[in-house]
């Protein structure tokens, strides 16, 4: 595999690196103190055609690859975790699905608007009492005629309160068990539909994540996504999506603590000389570094497969949860090596140790990631293709 940099992904490092700098970074302890997520950030990014950065031109997206999707995540998270998730929650779990499973009337429809960024999409899957056991979700539809009547409730959700557009599951035959959940496209604005945010969150203050309630909600046909009783397997993979972009989000934590980590070694002094000439603080840095760079590797390896078109669950899986807790350790760590500031949110690196810690419980925790790579290596858990998958990228991308 090659995973040098071509001309047009360092560029778009490049951009997002700055828009980070200039739009966040002066800004993201002030939104984190309040609890406060800026939509202009959505709008900017949308300009900058990173809403549907691996979304075919022809779908209004920018066209480019999934390795280039892990670099906008990236340096998002670089920034704060906050407006990685967007990206991935819109992007990953919500457009990318619709493109897989979308019929062309739904692509049109919700795909373009979402890719130009003029729209934004979420994905709602988790319940109260359904977490990594998705066949526990409660919600149910029923069909009534050119309708489906959906009730329930799902929690914990990515940009409850912005999106237009949101992918949910819910049952539409109980008796099959997860073979009977089901996939829709319901809008903000049915009747019946409400959301509320969640506070008092330990991280990731400056997003925004709430709850989904459908009482009688009146949902067309035309918008089951996919046929009857296949929600199971397009939330499993819109999950392969949404994973890589979380692993790649934390590169960019691992690589923020490093870069305020550094910078703090040489400006601290203790004992006549700098911390980074302490031992024990060396071997923290190098921790990150040796973390930076596997989990980088990682990710790269998961986007090249998803380029080609193949089944990438197993090396999602792995690097979702490498990443996510290589992530939480440096936070750790960053915190350790500034001491006493390191308590203080005059440094940025108490708000990175508190948003490492959702990436290893959300798609799934760092114990399921754990079992899945057991049962890959025991031979207990083999995929199978699925009927709907994503051409290769080079193909995919042609308009």
């Amino acid at each position: 595999m090659n995973f040098d940099f071509t001309e047009e992904q360092i560029l778009l490092r490049k951009t997002v690196r700055q828009f980070v700098d200039r739009e966040i970074m002066p800004n993201i302890r002030k939104w984190d103190r309040q609890g406060y997520f800026d939509p202009n950030i959505l709008k900017r990014l949308a300009e900058l055609g990173l809403m549907g950065v691996c979304i075919p031109e022809k779908y209004g997206g920018s066209g480019m690859d999934y390795n280039s999707l892990a670099i906008v995540c990236e340096e998002l998270e670089r920034g704060d975790t906050a407006f990685r998730t967007a990206v991935s929650v819109h992007t990953g779990l919500n457009s990318l699905t619709l493109l897989q499973w979308g019929t062309e009337e739904q692509k049109q429809k919700y795909l373009v608007p979402q890719a130009k960024g003029e729209k934004i999409g979420a994905f709602g899957l988790t319940e109260p009492q359904a977490g990594s056991d998705v066949a526990a979700i409660q919600t149910r539809a029923v069909r009534d005629g050119d309708w489906y009547i959906l009730n329930g409730q799902k929690t914990w959700i990515s940009l409850s309160d912005l999106a237009d557009h949101f992918i949910v599951f819910a049952y539409t035959d109980r008796s099959k068990k997860h073979h009977g959940i089901s996939a829709f496209i319901v809008e903000r604005g049915m009747e019946g539909f409400s959301t509320r945010p969640i506070k008092g969150k330990l991280g990731i203050r400056a997003g925004n994540t709430g709850e989904l309630f459908f009482d009688h909600v009146k949902v067309p046909k035309e918008n089951l996504l996919g046929e009857e009783g296949e929600g199971f397997k397009i939330a499993m993979s819109a999950l392969d999506n949404g994973r890589f972009t979380v692993a790649a989000g934390a590169v960019g934590l691992i690589s923020a603590c490093l870069e305020a980590s550094v910078k703090y070694c040489k400006e601290r002094e203790t004992f006549g000389k700098p911390i980074g000439h302490h031992q024990l603080v060396q071997q923290m840095i190098a921790n990150m570094e040796a973390g930076l760079q596997m989990s980088r590797l990682l990710v790269y390896r998961a986007g090249e497969l998803k380029n080609q078109g193949k089944r990438n669950t197993r090396e999602t899986s792995l690097a979702k949860w490498q990443a996510c807790d290589f992530a939480n350790k440096a936070a750790d760590d960053a915190v350790q090596i500034h001491g006493a500031y390191g308590y203080s949110d005059e440094y940025p690196v108490e708000r990175y140790l508190r948003n490492s810690k959702a990436p290893v419980i959300y798609e799934g925790t760092r114990e399921i990631h754990t079992i899945m790579q057991a049962e890959y290596v025991l031979g207990i858990r083999k995929d199978k293709p699925l009927h709907k998958t994503l051409p290769p990228w080079e193909g995919h991308f042609e308009n």
